[in-house]
């Protein structure tokens, strides 16, 4: 059997992941970290050099670009159906505190340390563009458009074009995709 860039579904079904669903293209050159966490739904395709660590919820029809990094701990974080996910974004629903009042490093006792945890949700119809960060505790909202090299910071409404850093709401975001939304989506 020739070695394909992506695994099979026999070797997908040998992950460990939590779940897994059809036609799941998943790069052998992505790293999983606690896949026993991992859950990745139908028509989702993850590409080279993504790290996916934590609790982590993918739904359907999913694509995960190249050099994304989803750093999820036990918060989790959930990327809706239809969610687009740019080159180099990076997720944290996990980060240390960077005021100084504590010390910054995972090697180290949680005693010195302040780490701030928050689930992060992308909602259905959600496009980022590349290069933008989303930190924990966000929720963005059903048909959000991430301009590239956003910083996400808190939580954005529905169906917005969003850009900047910290991203603000530039107008709305059509609605239109919907039509293309059919019974066996």
């Amino acid at each position: 059997m020739a070695l394909t860039s992506y695994y099979t579904e026999e070797e997908l079904q040998s992950l460990g992941l939590k779940s897994v669903g059809k036609d799941v293209r998943l790069s052998r050159k992505a790293s999983l970290y606690g896949v026993g966490n991992i859950s990745i739904g139908d028509h989702v395709r993850i590409d080279d050099f993504c790290i996916l660590s934590g609790h982590i919820t993918i739904g359907n029809y999913v694509h995960v670009n190249p050099y994304t990094g989803i750093y999820a701990g036990e918060a989790g974080v959930t990327l809706d159906d239809f969610a687009n996910l740019s080159s180099r974004i990076t997720i944290y629903a996990v980060s240390d505190d960077y005021s100084g009042e504590y010390m910054t490093s995972p090697l180290l006792p949680s005693e010195v340390t302040n780490i701030k945890t928050a689930p992060v949700y992308v909602g259905k119809h959600v496009i980022i563009g590349t290069s933008s960060c989303i930190l924990p505790g966000v929720s963005i909202g059903e048909g959000c458009a991430v301009g590239a090299m956003s910083l996400v910071k808190s939580s954005l409404e529905e169906w917005g074009i969003y850009a900047g850093i910290p991203c603000r709401r530039i107008k709305n975001r059509s609605k239109n995709l919907l039509q293309y939304v059919k019974d066996e989506f």
